[in-house]
This record gives structure tokens, sequence and C-alpha cells, in this order.
């Protein structure tokens, strides 16, 4: 039994064909990737960005880019309110 490996799969390094690597768990035989990691990988990139973007809004560089969009927004809807005001008093 001294030859035999500990757990079925961990086999000792060198003991595998050359050229066998083992099977990704990610990927089917053909190649393909599966559902499951496709899933895991967009989930974990989504994740990231949340984090990114929460640890950006903490930052004063990123409090200074929220105060700037938020007064683009509500320039634009002033400038909207008056040009509506505008169509109405040449309209009617």
């Amino acid at each position: 039994m001294p030859d035999e490996a500990p757990f079925p799969g961990s086999e000792q390094p060198g003991s595998e064909q050359p050229g066998s690597a083992p099977p990704d768990p990610g990927y089917d035989s053909a190649g393909v990737p599966t559902f499951e990691s496709v899933r895991e990988k967009i989930e974990s990139r989504y994740t990231t960005a949340l984090g990114g973007a929460e640890l950006d809004a903490e930052t004063a560089g990123g409090k200074a880019v929220e105060e700037q969009y938020e007064e683009r927004q509500r320039a634009a809807a002033e400038r909207l309110a008056q040009i509506r005001d505008a169509m109405r008093s040449d309209g009617g």
C-alpha cells in the first residue's frame, strides 16, 4: 500500500501521462465552458464592479463627481422645463 495515493485522483506528480492535464471543471469534454462557470465569472465581475463603485463613491473624488452629475441633472431638468414652457407659449 505504500505505492498507492492517499486519495483517489491525488496521484504523485510526475505519474501522469505526458501532455495530459487534469480536466478543468469549468469546461466540458469538448472544451466548451459550462453554464455554471460562465455564471460564476459574470457574478464575480458584477460584484467586483459594485464594490469598486461603492469605494469610488466614498472617496472625495467620487463624491465630487457625484455632485457634478447631480448638478448637471438639475440643470438639464431646468432647461427642459424652459423649452417646454417656450413651446407652450409659442403654440398657444
